[in-house]
């Protein structure tokens, strides 16, 4: 399956960049969960944060999000930069973009991916200083969460995105390795 993330990804425009982006998210939530079965929990985090990363760019419809755009400049951005890269620093403002689309609570499940991503970054912090999680267990519970939620995500995008057997190997691993 790692070969499956290490593939040129399509073009932003192009029908099949959903797909490959749906299926990364995939591969990488089932390495955060094996990370988890192995106590390797800053790993884990920082592959459930690439896999929600993933998701997003699944979502992002460039045509839709230009329509969104209020200037010529926002839309070149969207189309160079946002959607193909979907920045750190532009998470929330991408989801807050997603949720006028109709996406919701979209904001909110960012905001868990980013405090993962922090944890990933710092470990966990007693004083939660430079992390929200003061001991590895409760990253842990939003780890697991967080990949809940991206099975959730991925059967919902499974009838609008080309859905191919290597979606469905790896949705069912993931889904197998929850239950």
């Amino acid at each position: 399956m790692e070969q499956v993330i290490e593939r040129p990804l399509p073009k932003p425009s192009s029908a099949d960049y959903a797909s490959a982006r749906l299926l990364e998210a995939l591969v990488e939530a089932e390495l955060a969960l094996e990370f988890l079965r192995r106590g390797l929990t800053r790993n884990a985090a920082g592959k459930v944060f690439q896999a929600w990363r993933a998701v997003l760019a699944a979502l992002l419809k460039l045509e839709r999000l230009k329509a969104l755009a209020k200037t010529e400049e926002e839309r070149r951005w969207l189309e160079e930069r946002a959607v193909p890269r979907v920045p750190t620093s532009r998470m929330m403002s991408l989801s807050r973009l997603l949720e006028e689309l109709g996406y919701a609570r979209l904001t909110y499940i960012t905001d868990r991916a980013l405090n993962l991503h922090d944890y990933q970054n710092h470990g966990p912090d007693p004083d939660m200083a430079l992390s929200k999680y003061r001991a590895r267990e409760e990253a842990a519970y939003f780890i697991k969460s967080l990949i809940e939620v991206v099975a959730e995500y991925a059967e919902k995008l499974k009838n609008r995105v080309a859905w191919t057997e290597e979606h469905e190997r790896a949705y069912s691993a993931l889904v197998g390795g929850l239950g």
